[in-house]
């Protein structure tokens, strides 16, 4: 187990303060320390852990594992007072008046993050929960005092029941390693997860250690060998240098085992890590390692060069060693190591040379790289288009994002300006379509308030309540809106299944057929085929949307019957340049629809007019919803070559008269303008464009060049 475990009887107070001076030399930032430590003494008296030691031996613990990691003294002292505010008779006022604001924020962060519930049941809530205690921690040693916490409370998990251990470990492994990895904590990242196998796959966890054991004597004489010829190479070539052993942590060998390799493959169990003085001394020693020792091809990394997003650099080499073993080497200066090791803990810390803290710069730069972490979301869960995801991330990633609380405590995490219908969806889809009111702080508020940090938020519903469509301009959530779109999505099939089998009965009453009859399972399946449709549902659908007719339907069963029976529809001796071909029908009277204006390549459909022939729409126009079954199939004739009337809504950001360079794009595109008008309002102006495109592929083309202009907001095509 990592050098890092400590018994309980061995911490003392002096002990503390002891290790602390080995880097604070500032005594009045010791005597805080001390001060620190009596008022949670005091605060404490009388109270035992599970594990039967006073409880004061819990944040002295957690004191020394911040310690270890070169944490400065207001983490130290939070870390000795981190569970009075929670669990004793102690104010924030109190609090603040003893130790001042920082030391007491630092105490208050941590309570907040003991309240959230946490859970491990996806990988989403995992993520999720990730995020959440980043988001909530304006200081990043709030985290850091809760990751010590966690670390001591793992060392002394045998005092709870197993279930509870094994619900805790998960915590650990799942949730915050990974944070202490992401801080570039290595101390507590490798111990928490060695602990947590310990508790999860105990067989496991002492199998690996036992052959650790039974392989040390061997290990150990070769990893001294190589370190003598190592250390003689570099000190004939001038360079002082340090070097270790490094030992492989028991979970590592764990990760490896379990992606099918064998004890005796994992070469890195013979390890060394070299310390130099300066960066160019890491890049001579990696040559003259390079020149003596063959290296492994592919396995050498430069983390000097580029470091990874928690600020490690290392050089990283496997080189085949004496006797043909195989050596995994690092290769870093003196102040790698210590990031390295103690992650960003250490960049609030005291030097021992001068006593100066860490520039500004490198802390600003630690806060840059934490909000990229706290930028952790799984968008891809969610079924958006790459705007609408885009959009996501600028809006609701990239800002600052709010924190609400349920009444029963657990953390909720929303987009700034977010509402009670965000909140509601966010706990459960069947949450938020059910809403019928929002209580926050004990006040009731409309759905289209706007939440703050912090609030108290509860949801009343009522299992007999559906969406309104006025919600989807009420949340801030683009998730949130896409659930109330798919909602209405949902719906608008039902009701179109219904009006299918609604039409389809109809029209067999009125030609006298036996509805269960026709309807016989062995019908079902060859109108299915016939339509190219999977099951009843879906023909339906096909029937209530106008994919498919009424009559189309009748005829797959009954030749006799004719597919369409279009009444008064007169026969021209010409079409529109036979530019539409009616199924069924060689010449017809057809119209191209003025409220949706098809271009050729457009998804269409007919509709049998009472004296006008056959009018022809977009399948999305939503003239087609007050349409009964008096629709067709229609589709374009391949053999055409004229142009089509269409009109765009094009918006712009800002009130300047663009229509000059509009004319212009459209111009290049060799498309012909019919008309070109402006509607503006007090912030942005619109134009209406009428123009003639060859077809679907052209006007889409003119779409993307209107939008490379900055001045553009959206184009978007006009149903009237």
């Amino acid at each position: 187990m990592s050098s890092l475990s400590k018994n309980k009887e061995e911490v003392t107070i002096e002990e503390i303060i002891s290790k602390a001076r080995e880097y604070i030399e500032d005594e009045e930032q010791i005597h805080t320390i001390e001060k620190a430590y009596l008022f949670a003494r005091e605060k404490h008296e009388g109270q035992f852990r599970k594990s039967g030691e006073a409880y004061i031996y819990h944040p002295m613990n957690v004191a020394l594992i911040l310690i270890s990691v070169y944490a400065d003294y207001e983490t130290i002292s939070a870390g000795l007072l981190h569970d009075v505010l929670e669990d004793c008779d102690c104010t924030m006022e109190e609090m603040e008046e003893a130790f001042g604001t920082s030391i007491a924020k630092l105490v208050q962060g941590v309570s907040k993050l003991s309240k959230i519930n946490f859970s491990t049941e996806n990988e989403y809530l995992i993520d999720y929960y990730k995020k959440i205690i980043v988001g909530m921690s304006e200081d990043v040693r709030v985290i850091i005092i809760k990751l010590a916490d966690r670390l001591h409370n793992m060392r002394t998990l045998w005092a709870i029941p197993p279930e509870r251990q094994k619900v805790k470990a998960r915590e650990a492994l799942e949730i915050l390693a990974p944070i202490a990895h992401h801080l570039g904590i290595h101390k507590i990242k490798s111990e928490l997860e060695d602990l947590s196998l310990r508790y999860l796959k105990p067989d496991v966890f002492y199998d690996i250690a036992e052959k650790l054991n039974k392989t040390k004597l061997e290990r150990d004489k070769t990893v001294y060998d190589m370190q003598t010829e190592v250390t003689d190479l570099l000190n004939e070539h001038h360079i002082p240098h340090e070097i270790k052993g490094r030992a492989k942590s028991i979970y590592s060998i764990y990760n490896k085992l379990d992606k099918g390799k064998k004890f005796n493959d994992i070469y890195d169990l013979l390890a060394l890590r070299i310390l130099v003085n300066t960066e160019q001394e890491c890049y001579l020693a990696l040559g003259l390692i390079h020149s003596k020792f063959r290296p492994l091809p592919k396995r050498f990394k430069d983390y000097v060069a580029m470091p990874k997003p928690n600020m490690y650099q290392s050089l990283h080499t496997t080189v085949f060693g004496i006797n043909g073993y195989l050596f995994e080497i690092q290769i870093r200066t003196y102040d790698m190591d210590e990031v390295a090791e103690n992650g960003i803990a250490s960049h609030w810390a005291y030097k021992e040379n001068g006593g100066s803290k860490v520039g500004a710069n490198l802390q600003s730069t630690t806060e840059q790289k934490l909000q990229f972490f706290k930028s952790i979301i799984d968008l891809s869960h969610e079924k958006m288009s790459n705007e609408d995801f885009v959009n996501t991330v600028k809006e609701e990633v990239l800002n600052n994002n709010i924190y609400c609380y349920t009444p029963k405590g657990d953390v909720i995490e929303l987009p700034k300006g977010a509402t009670p219908l965000d909140f509601a969806y966010h706990i459960h889809t069947k949450v938020g379509e059910t809403t019928v009111g929002a209580i926050v702080n004990n006040n009731i508020v409309p759905l289209n308030y706007e939440l703050h940090n912090n609030d108290i938020v509860k949801i009343n519903t009522n299992k007999n309540s559906t969406p309104s469509k006025e919600w989807i301009h009420m949340v801030k959530s683009t998730a949130t809106r896409n659930k109330i779109k798919s909602f209405f999505t949902k719906n608008d099939r039902e009701i179109y299944i219904e009006r299918g089998k609604y039409a389809l009965e109809k029209e067999l009453r009125k030609k006298k057929y036996s509805i269960s009859e026709f309807m016989s399972d062995e019908n079902i399946k060859k109108i299915c085929e016939a339509i190219k449709v999977e099951d009843l549902d879906e023909l339906y659908l096909s029937l209530g949307n106008g994919k498919a007719t009424v009559n189309g339907v009748i005829h797959v069963i009954d030749k006799n019957e004719e597919t369409v029976k279009p009444k008064n529809v007169k026969i021209s001796s010409k079409s529109i340049d036979a530019d539409i071909v009616v199924s069924g029908i060689d010449k017809v009277k057809v119209n191209l629809a003025n409220c949706c204006n098809p271009v050729y390549g457009d998804s269409i459909i007919g509709y049998i007019t009472k004296g006008n022939g056959i009018t022809v729409h977009r399948m999305n126009c939503h003239n087609l919803e007050m349409l009964e079954d008096r629709t067709l199939e229609v589709k374009w004739n391949t053999n055409i070559n004229k142009r089509y009337l269409t009109c765009l809504l094009i918006y712009t950001n800002d009130l300047e008269n663009h229509m000059l360079e509009l004319i212009q794009t459209v111009s290049l595109m060799n498309v012909s303008v019919d008309s070109i008008k402006t509607v503006s309002d007090d912030k942005t102006m619109v134009f209406e464009l009428s123009c003639y495109v060859t077809g679907l592929e052209q006007l889409n083309k003119l779409m993307n060049s209107i939008m490379k202009n900055t001045y553009i907001e959206k184009v978007e095509r006009e149903f009237r």
